[in-house]
């Protein structure tokens, strides 16, 4: 049996092995513990650091004992802290290839099904099947043409006498516009008025102007 095996129980060659979500698992609580250990040792490494200020030169020996103690807790953390590190490395080791192996499942299952869903094709038969399409299509399409065209009631007609007759509807319509155009010009214009407008009442303003001036000239000489 190996060390590890020793150390940790280990079963022998029938032992079961662990899964990789269960090795995760407890090296997850693994941290948690290191970690709490971690804030209970820096407490405490603060706790001396402070024991130690207070007696200084007061009480030399309680000030030695004080930074002992704080040198051996940060022994301590140290090597919490390259545990730590340690474990890390083996936990995303472990989930990296826990994923992999998952990966590797997802893709042999999705093999598995796609080859079972070609087990009866292979080249050949997918040719005589599109083949098989193509032909299927072509009768569809006959069918649908046979269908579609007209029969029993004689309407075949002449695709150059029905252009003719259209075009001879057409000038007829113009030959009748242009009449109408033409009938417009001999219509007579309405006639001038013959009676005059009523002219401006100037000659009996000035008149007027005439008579005022010559009563100021008659006012002013008397």
């Amino acid at each position: 049996m190996s060390v590890f095996g020793k150390l940790f129980g280990g079963g022998g060659k029938g032992g079961k092995a662990p899964t990789p979500q269960e090795a995760i698992q407890r090296l997850r609580e693994t941290e948690e513990m290191l970690a709490k250990k971690q804030d209970f040792l820096e407490k405490k490494i603060d706790l001396e650091l402070m024991t130690a200020k207070k007696n200084g030169t007061k009480n030399k020996r309680a000030a030695l004992q004080a930074l002992k103690r704080k040198k051996r807790y940060e022994k301590q953390l140290a090597q919490i802290d390259g545990t730590l590190s340690t474990i890390e490395f083996q936990r995303e080791a472990l989930e990296n290839a826990n994923t992999n192996t998952e990966v590797l499942k997802n893709m042999g299952f999705a093999a598995k099904a796609m080859k079972a869903a070609h087990e009866n094709m292979d080249i050949d038969k997918v040719d005589d099947l599109m083949a098989e399409i193509t032909e299927q299509q072509e009768v569809a399409q006959e069918i649908s043409d046979v269908i579609s065209r007209p029969i029993g009631f004689g309407e075949e007609y002449d695709e150059d006498d029905l252009l003719a007759e259209l075009e001879e509807l057409e000038q007829e319509e113009l030959d009748k516009s242009l009449l109408e155009v033409e009938g417009t010009e001999d219509v007579p214009l309405p006639s001038v008025p013959s009676t005059s407008l009523p002219s401006r009442p100037a000659k009996k303003k000035e008149e007027e102007d005439e008579d005022d001036m010559a009563d100021l000239e008659a006012w002013a000489a008397n």
